[in-house]
């Protein structure tokens, strides 16, 4: 009953007891005062002119478009959500004319200006909705009088200001977006007050400080949105208490710390994202407790560590994306559990071993992104058993073998920079050669491949034929050849014909020839084989040998050991390695093992070994000569040391002088090496590694280029105060007289921008790469984001005043002034080397003599300079940099 005529018959009962000319006058009073409040209602509706141009204008108001009455005609809901165009109309509504309206919808109709603080006097209003316009200005105070809210909307607007802490005052609050807008400050802890809360969307703003862990008490919340702002501080664990939780996302902001254990609380959990964030350790465990997952986001942080068993718990999951973080190990075999699997993406971490088999059971794949690894093994060939494959992309990773004809079912793929061999078949000519290229071992008659040597049946050049081949061959000779008994079946009249001798001798010569060659080889074989039976028990010390003579061994000669600092025997490493077991295995490279030994002498020396099938490929054969090759004609003392090498085919080792801490590489990513690595040593290893390039740049004839300047090819020392070049397996001799024109080697993220066009390489590369590893020596992490941001002509304001402190590695303590100075200078170099013209960048010799140099520039402090004035600005620089090409 309305509340008009409630009190109309109140008022008539209590007038019974008095004259019947009162009780008219009452009753008339009453609908004196309906027929006012009503007129006011559509007095305000007529002077808003939010309907003038509606054609039910002259109708009663109750039946114009978007508004409903009560059975006394006031009206209770207005909503006309993307039907009229009010602009700044909305601030010309009389909301005090309407006490008895409980719905407001306002959503995309172009609404502009600010919310009115009039606005609070709907006491009643229970939904309002004004999402999808151009409201600006902060929100008014007068908004906490709505105090029966059930749902409020303000998403997609401009309102700025801070959250209200008076928002705490709506307790009957079901549904809150405020998302897409630009909101400051941090999340009121008043908003833990709202218990019935079902959805809270703050995504899309600028909300900064930690997550409060107030939130933690809304035990009703299904759907929690806090994406995209500026949150700061780990994950409070009190968000574990949210057991009805269904979609939590806090993705794109600045949170960091462990994942806490209590997430795995959240058994109803359909969707997680935490990507883009600044998480560390490893993925936990207790994640495959939520079996409900269909969408796991954990890309863009930094979390190390191997991917767990138990992820193959979730049974129902759809989207992994567990990219850009620092996870090493395998991936586990327990994948393939994950049968409604659809994308899985795990490219730019450190992952080794092969692609598991039973990837093949997530059969619904659409989408499977492994770049960027250190994957070993062949290209999967059961992709011909998914459902629906799209897209694969297997870049940047040692996989070996051939090209499997079953990627012709896939839309996509990317094989590049990768081991892979030989024929690629013309049926994969739609695809292009960019998802081939850097495997220098492919060819076919493809555009851009080289071609295939034309097959032949015996060429000394190629292995000797497998067993089958050599009887099928046999077969073949049998069936077009004359028969040992000097006949051939020929049919002539019904009747078998004889052959003429002559014929006959004539037919034999090539079975005679087939079968010579093939003794030959067979005796090729056992003789290789006897010769890797002796490399186990023979102990040759042979003197030091020249270039000259090591030019002139053959593969597949005695093996012998050069050195220059005593006798090495081949039987002492055997024996100190106990034959190469696993346990002396301290790291794995491009191209072979490496081994932790200590010699008789007592000397510790590190082994890299190639694998047998490594040492039988010729790309990886010569890559191996030639750092024997660099190595015995430069000397340095930031350049690895070389103490000796066997070359045999069967037993190829460089032996080299032992760092104890291993690469740069995994120093900065281990937190205790970190920090160990202060900002002196920082500063010192990256003068080290200007003056070893500069060595081989200036001071080598012909110059040196190492072309895979990076990371994990400089080592340190036990004290982390001295680092070594290494890995010269790449490198090569520039000759100024030639184009220097080459494949595109060395490792993604280090590469100068003009190899993926030119393919030329020069010196200049070179310094490209030194800048990438000095600027992640000062990040403590690669710079990859920043350099991409960097280089774009349109970047972000933000991107713009970043300041040189915000991207120090943050594990350090801040450096004092004297230290500043150094990191300054040293980011000031850095980033001349980065430029995008090779010409533009400074000779490492310039690099070098500026580090000897007592000169340094203007003082300024980190937080004063930013990395635009960095690359952009040339008066950071001082003296004139030599840019000669």
């Amino acid at each position: 009953m309305a509340p008009s005529v409630s009190i109309s018959i109140l008022i008539v009962v209590l007038c019974i007891f008095m004259n019947v000319p009162t009780i008219v006058i009452a009753a008339g009073s009453v609908a004196t005062f309906k027929s006012s409040s009503l007129k006011q209602e559509v007095q305000a509706l007529m002077e808003s002119g939010w309907w003038s141009g509606s054609s039910n204008y002259t109708s009663s108001h109750c039946d114009w478009p978007g508004i409903k009455c009560n059975f006394g005609g006031s009206i209770t809901e207005i909503d006309i959500a993307g039907k009229i165009y009010l602009g700044d109309k909305f601030r010309k509504f009389n909301f005090s004319s309407f006490p008895n309206l409980v719905r407001l919808s306002l959503g995309n109709n172009q609404i502009l200006g600010s919310i009115p603080f009039e606005i609070g006097s709907l006491s009643k209003l229970t939904h309002l909705n004004l999402s999808h316009n151009y409201l600006t200005g902060q929100l008014p105070l007068s908004l906490a009088n709505l105090a029966k809210l059930v749902k409020f909307d303000i998403s997609f607007n401009g309102i700025t200001g801070s959250i209200p802490r008076e928002f705490g005052n709506f307790k009957n609050l079901l549904e809150l977006n405020l998302s897409h807008n630009k909101f400051t400050g941090p999340i009121p802890s008043t908003l833990g007050l709202l218990t019935n809360l079902s959805d809270l969307n703050l995504s899309f703003n600028e909300i900064n400080g930690s997550i409060v862990s107030e939130i933690g008490l809304l035990k009703n919340l299904l759907n929690l949105d806090l994406r995209q702002n500026k949150l700061t501080g780990p994950i409070p664990s009190s968000l574990g208490h949210l057991t009805n939780l269904v979609s939590l996302s806090l993705s794109s902001n600045q949170i960091n710390g462990f994942i806490p254990q209590k997430i795995g609380n959240m058994k109803n959990l359909n969707g997680l994202f935490l990507d883009n964030n600044m998480l560390i350790g490893m993925i936990p465990s207790y994640l495959g407790h939520l079996t409900r997952l269909v969408f796991l986001f954990l890309d863009f942080n930094k979390i190390n560590g191997s991917i767990p068993l138990q992820i193959g718990n979730m049974k129902n999951l759809r989207y992994l994306y567990l990219n850009n973080n620092n996870l090493v190990g395998q991936i586990p075999l327990s994948i393939g559990h994950l049968t409604k699997l659809e994308t899985l993406n795990l490219n730019w971490n450190m992952i080794s071993g092969p692609i598991p088999t039973e990837l093949a059971n997530c059969f619904l794949i659409k989408f499977l992104s492994l770049s960027h690894n250190y994957l070993n093994g062949s290209v999967p060939s059961w992709v011909k058993d998914l459902y629906a494959p799209i897209k694969i992309d297997l870049s940047y990773n040692n996989l070996t073998g051939n090209v499997p004809i079953s990627l012709i079912r896939m839309r996509e793929f990317n094989l590049s920079y990768n081991s892979l061999e030989g024929r690629v078949p013309i049926i994969f000519k739609n695809y292009g050669f960019e998802v081939f290229i850097g495997n220098n071992d492919l060819c076919s008659d493809i555009k851009g491949f080289a071609q295939c040597p034309s097959p032949s049946l015996i060429s000394p050049s190629t292995p000797p034929l497998a067993l089958e081949n050599i009887v099928s061959r046999m077969e073949d000779a049998r069936l077009h050849q004359p028969t040992i008994f000097g006949k051939i079946p020929v049919s002539e009249g019904g009747r078998e014909k004889d052959e003429h001798p002559s014929f006959k001798k004539k037919k034999l010569v090539p079975l005679i020839v087939f079968f010579i060659s093939f003794s030959f080889f067979t005796l090729l074989q056992l003789f290789g084989y006897f010769l890797h039976s002796q490399c186990r028990v023979k102990n040759l010390v042979l003197p030091m040998k020249t270039h000259a003579e090591l030019k002139g061994t053959k593969n597949g000669n005695l093996f012998s050991i050069w050195n220059y600092d005593g006798n090495i025997a081949f039987e002492d490493i055997i024996q100190a390695t106990e034959d190469f077991d696993i346990r002396y295995c301290i790291g794995t490279g491009g191209y072979g093992s490496v081994y932790k030994a200590q010699l008789p002498s007592g000397k510790v020396v590190a082994l890299k070994k190639l694998n047998r099938l490594e040492a039988e490929d010729p790309t990886v054969d010569k890559s191996f000569r030639n750092e024997v090759k660099m190595l015995t004609e430069i000397r340095h003392r930031n350049i690895v040391k070389l103490h000796g090498y066997c070359l045999h085919k069967r037993c190829m080792v460089l032996i080299y002088e032992y760092m104890e801490r291993g690469s740069l590489f995994c120093v900065l990513n281990n937190d205790v090496e970190a920090v160990e690595l202060d900002w002196t040593k920082r500063v010192n290893i990256i003068k080290d590694i200007a003056h070893a390039i500069s060595y081989m740049h200036h001071d080598c004839i012909p110059i040196i280029v190492h072309r895979d300047i990076s990371s994990n090819n400089i080592l340190l020392n036990s004290k982390l105060e001295q680092a070594f070049v290494s890995d010269f397996g790449t490198a090569r001799l520039l000759d100024p007289n030639s184009s220097n024109q080459t494949l595109v080697a060395g490792t993604y993220g280090y590469i100068a921008p003009e190899l993926a066009y030119t393919m030329m390489f020069t010196e200049k590369c070179d310094v490209y790469s030194f800048g990438v590893v000095a600027l992640e020596i000062l990040m403590g992490i690669h710079p990859g984001e920043l350099l991409t941001t960097l280089s774009s002509s349109s970047s972000s304001s933000s991107s713009r005043n970043m300041m040189l402190n915000e991207i120090l590695d943050q594990r350090l303590p801040p450096p004092n002034r004297i230290v500043a100075r150094d990191i300054f200078f040293v980011a000031t170099i850095a980033f001349a080397c980065l430029c995008t013209k090779p010409k533009s960048r400074p000779t490492m010799n310039w690099v070098s003599q500026e580090f000897l140099s007592r000169k340094k520039p203007i003082a300024k402090p980190l937080h004063a300079v930013s990395l635009w004035q960095l690359k952009n600005e040339e008066n950071f620089m001082v003296g004139d940099i030599d840019t000669q090409s």
